[in-house]
């Protein structure tokens, strides 16, 4: 009776694939019943549950079935030969339900609409409106860098721990709430990774976790790339899936906080992905744009390509495409390189409503 069960468990995973699949034809239905309904629901059960934590129960959970799958397969190493059916029929049993929880707790909203249709934007953008987009941007940079520092040649220090970022991000999303519906965040559940230390090595800034919905920041990172990093995360959290739209919403979370620190490592955030596309199509362009900004932003830059220039590794590289790898089979194409996209939505975005 029990090896039926499993067996029943295991074949579903079949008709789920091609549910999925079915499911990604039609982006409006999962966003009107999937992403703005069941989703919401789940979401803020799961944070109800177990945001007031102090640790994250999701990587708890990571721990605990790492240690369990390795503790199955010595375990039953000799009856993959004695019964290999069996065998195989418990561990896509097991595949089969991780499979439906995923989708279930967050990954359908990979299937959902684009952001870019539902904000009524473009989808492309010219290199002048690029540059045009990029020069407001540093204007905005400067001028709160000014603020802070007493000269233009010094590096930003964020005054704050990072379990005060932590607990001040979600104000930007509060501010945001005026403007769009869908981005309410209560309640809050945002944690310091517990493996912080490994995502450094696999150079990983943070990550969701699907099932439980705890947004994880890895705490090794400089605290200025920290509070971008939590507002891109909580955004995933609201069902945000694609980078390029968690990039996009973690920025306007970011530029729209009260709080001077985080507009400043949010206008430069969004700044840094443009400058990036500039020196991709005109080099030339780009190092005439870049003068323009003071040295002390670049020299925050500087900081976060160094803090990950000491962290290569030979494993990175392995990660990254794994992970890339993930995003292309879940309708990211360009795969890690879909964090960059973010550039389209920053221009189209603030072209048409300005720079907040």
């Amino acid at each position: 009776m029990i090896l039926k069960k499993k067996t029943i468990v295991a074949l579903l995973l079949v008709p789920q694939f091609f549910l999925v699949k079915l499911l990604s034809r039609f982006p409006e239905f999962v966003e009107a019943y999937y992403s703005r309904g069941i989703y919401m629901y789940v979401s803020k059960f799961l944070r109800w549950t177990l945001g007031g934590l102090p640790v994250s129960f999701g990587d708890l959970m990571y721990g605990f079935v790492l240690v369990f799958v390795f503790w199955w397969l010595v375990r039953h190493r000799r009856r993959f030969v004695s019964d290999t059916k069996a065998w195989f029929i418990d561990v896509f049993a097991f595949v089969s339900i991780i499979y439906f929880a995923f989708h279930l707790c967050w990954g359908l909203n990979y299937y959902r609409v684009p952001l870019y249709k539902t904000l009524n934007l473009k989808a492309s953008y010219t290199t002048e409106q690029l540059v045009e987009v990029s020069e407001r941007l540093i204007q905005k940079a400067n001028a709160i860098h000014v603020q802070i520092a007493t000269y233009d040649s010094l590096m930003i220090e964020v005054p704050y721990t990072k379990l005060d970022l932590l607990k001040r991000a979600p104000e930007g999303y509060l501010a945001l709430g005026d403007v769009f519906s869908n981005l309410e965040y209560e309640p809050v559940s945002v944690k310091k990774s517990m493996f912080s230390l490994p995502l450094t090595y696999m150079g990983f800034s943070g990550y969701l976790n699907p099932w439980f919905n705890e947004a994880q920041v890895n705490s090794c990172i400089p605290v200025y790339k920290f509070a971008t990093t939590t507002t891109h995360e909580i955004a995933h959290q609201l069902g945000f899936a694609a980078e390029n739209e968690a990039n996009f919403i973690g920025f306007l979370a970011a530029i729209n906080n009260s709080d001077i620190y985080f507009k400043y490592c949010g206008y430069t955030f969004g700044l840094k992905y443009c400058l990036n596309e500039i020196y991709r199509r005109d080099k030339a362009r780009y190092h005439a744009v870049v003068k323009e900004l003071h040295p002390g932003v670049l020299k925050n830059y500087e900081e976060v390509r160094l803090f990950w220039q000491s962290h290569q590794n030979p494993t990175e590289p392995f990660f990254k495409s794994f992970y890339s790898g993930f995003l292309k089979a879940n309708k990211q194409s360009k795969g890690i390189a879909s964090y960059s996209y973010v550039v389209a939505l920053l221009v189209n975005y603030i072209d048409k409503h300005g720079v907040i």
